[in-house]
């Protein structure tokens, strides 16, 4: 049996660095969204502003990180589910959002441990997510 090693921090909040680096790490991965041609398909289902998104996702990532719960305050429980089935989400959706988020991790230089460790978490709650084959 192996064992992981603890991480250096209590929460995965505190391990990227706070508010300051999980806002830092919203702003690229969206800011790649609408820069990068490989996520044109993906920043298409936003609509023509991130400005929501943008809020919305810091908000939701402080609490989901082990940080402030700022989304739950402000908006109740997430309901991450009932709250994406308007769009659809199949295993390229799912893929294109979990890459763009571990090329974000990557460009703000998320610790190579916890960028694998979110990818991971990344991964299964987006796949949790699928609401259409393919």
């Amino acid at each position: 049996m192996q064992i992981e090693e603890k991480p250096p921090f209590d929460t995965p909040f505190e391990w990227l660095g706070g508010e300051a680096r999980v806002r830092e790490l919203v702003e690229r991965f969206y800011d790649l969204m609408e820069l990068e041609p490989t996520y044109a398909a993906l920043r298409a289902t936003h609509g023509p502003s991130l400005d929501e998104a943008r809020e919305k996702l810091f908000l939701f990532l402080c609490g989901w990180l082990g940080g402030p719960d700022y989304y739950v305050q402000r908006y109740g429980h997430p309901r991450l589910r009932m709250r994406h089935l308007p769009f659809a989400i199949g295993i390229r959706e799912r893929d294109e959002w979990v890459i763009c988020m571990n090329q974000a991790m990557q460009e703000i230089n998320v610790p190579d441990a916890l960028r694998e460790r979110l990818t991971r978490s990344f991964m299964q709650t987006a796949d949790w997510m699928r609401n259409k084959g393919g």
